[in-house]
């Protein structure tokens, strides 16, 4: 895997893809609400006699104003019986850290500062430290954990905020309506994503988190407008282009857990129903989509058109 030409739009698309990222960081201070106009994210549906499922693509962290649940969004979601999601976070925000800590701990007990380059470490703790992060409580955890950590802790800094992503909300309106809530994977499988990266391609993701992070910003703000707009082509532009750099990671992150995803619509069809399906909007955007997925196992899918 080379991660060394890691983008920082990639870890901007890293958003779009794990649930898990970033939801055990504290809330950022809320900034003046800015409404955002024309926000109608993209939506998708599968059907056969019997049997209805939305795809609809989450971002999981947003700013407040940000207006997008309703339209087709919102009457899709209010005709579905159950809500799925890529995983049921934790209630208790330290259930969450303490699985990520449980996974990230360094069994050989190697410092985590002293695996990389005097150079890389020196930029590393700047980064943590321009972060708002103590690099030292670190130092016990493998590096995929510091480079999960950076990858959302600018963004909150911006007052992007997790408490008001797509799924947190999508989740309370289901519980109010006393809808079913499942989910696709568990926690500890998308930990185990970075988990089982060899150590060199750990180092290597955290040396390329760090060099990243200047054009997150710009970034993520320009992937977060394709979402809003309802441009999913657009949006797999940048995700293509992020994840060139990256082909082996961009198999195990999106289209191996694509291609589960679709072999559950097909078996879900099998059960008559509504269903809401919320996942990662980079998962149902361009080639390799669960769309695409779906394609291949000879089920179609349709894009929603949009109501106001």
């Amino acid at each position: 895997m080379r991660l060394t030409a890691f983008p920082s739009r990639w870890l901007s698309a890293g958003l779009l893809l794990l649930g898990a990222w970033g939801q055990t960081q504290p809330v950022a201070a809320r900034e003046p609400v800015n409404i955002a106009v024309n926000v109608a994210p993209a939506l998708w549906q599968v059907k056969d006699d019997d049997t209805t499922i939305y795809l609809f693509g989450t971002v999981h962290v947003l700013k407040p104003g940000i207006d997008w649940f309703k339209g087709g969004v919102k009457q899709a979601f209010d005709a579905s019986d159950e809500l799925v999601l890529e995983i049921i976070e934790p209630d208790n925000p330290g259930e969450m850290a303490q699985m990520m800590a449980g996974k990230a701990m360094a069994t050989d007990r190697v410092a985590l500062s002293t695996r990389l380059a005097p150079d890389a470490a020196q930029k590393y703790r700047a980064a943590m430290v321009g972060a708002g992060v103590p690099w030292q409580s670190f130092e016990a955890f493998n590096p995929w954990m510091a480079g999960m950590i950076l990858s959302v802790a600018p963004l909150q800094k911006l007052g992007y905020q997790s408490d008001i992503g797509a799924e947190k909300i999508l989740r309370a309106a289901a519980q109010k309506a006393g809808k079913k809530v499942g989910a696709l994977e568990t926690v500890e499988q998308q930990l185990n994503f970075f988990a089982d990266l060899p150590m060199a391609q750990q180092v290597q993701f955290l040396n390329a988190t760090v060099e990243g992070m200047d054009g997150m910003e710009g970034e993520f703000a320009t992937l977060l407008n394709h979402w809003q707009t309802g441009q999913p082509e657009k949006l797999a532009d940048e995700m293509n282009d992020s994840l060139k750099a990256t082909p082996e990671l961009a198999q195990v992150l999106l289209i191996n857990r694509n291609a589960n995803w679709a072999k559950w619509i097909k078996a879900r069809l099998d059960q008559p129903g509504t269903i809401f399906v919320a996942v990662g909007a980079g998962h149902l955007a361009g080639k390799g989509s669960v769309q695409d997925q779906l394609k291949a196992l000879g089920i179609a899918s349709t894009r929603v058109k949009q109501g106001k």
